[in-house]
């Protein structure tokens, strides 16, 4: 069996590979591991904000909902419930469909864009049930349509801790704080004052201790924190909650990449560990590319913009596009991709990046 190309990972990133590739001419397949494609999108019931060029004023859902009839329209193959279980000799990707048949399939260029995953805050109880990550209750409200609890309490005061505490008040519970281990709020002001405005306390300088709990959370005891981070001892109170959210960042899905051994760069502003990879999002392996928050955590649309650049780039080295053709697309998707990562918030990511791209360099 082979494909022109395999995309790996159905969220925006994936999404906007595989259009852009089909788009081109390429025969795609797009694969993904769960019932539904579409990824982090799906979940985002809040509009986007920023400019027209990348879709302010339009809810993740509804930008979904048009990347999967685009894909329709452009006959992308799609194989939903089908995991990539590896990589091999730079060309061939293993899958198995419906936890049940096993398939390698040569593909002459592979785009990985398998995500991120939610970090995790380790205290006493942590374990207990109603211990979860944001992101995990955030499909459980926004997707499955099933509240996770009613007396909240959120760790983590960046973008998805905030969004996610406002998306639970909408849901119908109540979130009892915000607790957030830095000196200083993380999440963009627009986020964080809706909150607020809801009347939900904010703690800096503070953490869980611990979760109480017999067969699940029942209390949460909160601490503050010195200038080295370690609690302050008769700082100690008690919040009546049945539900803990961490929202403490993601770390890129990186085990396919480096299982078919893309060379690794760290960088902790996007996250750890990632590939590297070069303006086309193409990695050490030529063969294949990368694209959304497995080659640095940012922004939805930052990924649809780096899922552009990867499906442009693999059809391009395929003999798809004519070279005009190409600077043409390649330089209109860098412009956005810079776009995305200016101003005070952008900066440090586009730093990043381009910390990524010169490695192979040095």
């Amino acid at each position: 069996m082979e494909r022109d190309i395999v995309v790996i990972g159905s969220g925006p990133a994936g999404l906007c590979a595989a259009i852009e590739a089909a788009e081109d001419g390429a025969k795609v397949l797009l694969v993904d591991e769960n019932a539904k494609p579409g990824g982090q999108l799906f979940k985002q019931i809040h509009k986007f904000f920023g400019s027209r060029e990348h879709s302010a004023g339009v809810r993740g859902i509804d930008i979904g909902t048009l990347l999967l009839q685009k894909a329709e329209e452009l006959d992308i193959e799609v194989w939903l419930n089908t995991e990539a279980c590896g990589i091999f000799d730079q060309d061939k990707v293993w899958v198995v469909r419906d936890k049940s048949t096993s398939l390698t399939i040569h593909a002459k260029r592979i785009i990985l864009a398998t995500g991120a995953n939610e970090n995790v805050v380790n205290f006493p109880g942590w374990t207990l049930p109603g211990v979860m990550g944001a992101g995990a209750a955030q499909t459980m409200i926004n997707i499955h349509r099933v509240l996770p609890g009613r007396k909240i309490l959120m760790i983590g005061s960046g973008n998805v801790g905030v969004i996610v505490s406002y998306q639970l008040l909408q849901a119908g519970a109540q979130v009892k704080a915000v607790v957030e281990a830095a000196p200083q709020l993380g999440g963009y002001g627009v986020h964080t004052a809706k909150v607020r405005r809801a009347g939900v306390p904010f703690y800096t300088g503070h953490t869980v201790l611990e979760a109480h709990g017999t067969d699940h959370v029942e209390s949460a005891v909160i601490v503050k924190l010195d200038a080295a981070w370690k609690p302050i001892a008769g700082t100690e109170f008690s919040v009546d909650v049945d539900t803990i959210c961490i929202a403490a960042g993601l770390t890129p899905a990186v085990e396919l990449a480096f299982g078919a051994g893309c060379r690794s760069v760290n960088s902790p502003v996007l996250g750890g560990l990632v590939p590297w990879h070069d303006e086309s999002m193409r990695t050490s392996i030529p063969s294949i590319y990368i694209a959304g928050d497995v080659s640095g955590v940012e922004e939805a649309s930052t990924a649809m913009e780096e899922g552009r650049m990867a499906g442009l780039s693999a059809a391009h080295s395929l003999g798809y596009l004519e070279a005009s053709r190409y600077r043409s697309r390649f330089e209109a998707i860098n412009h956005n991709l810079l776009a995305l990562r200016s101003g005070m918030f952008g900066q440090k990511r586009r730093d990043a990046k381009e910390a990524i791209m010169a490695a192979r360099k040095g």
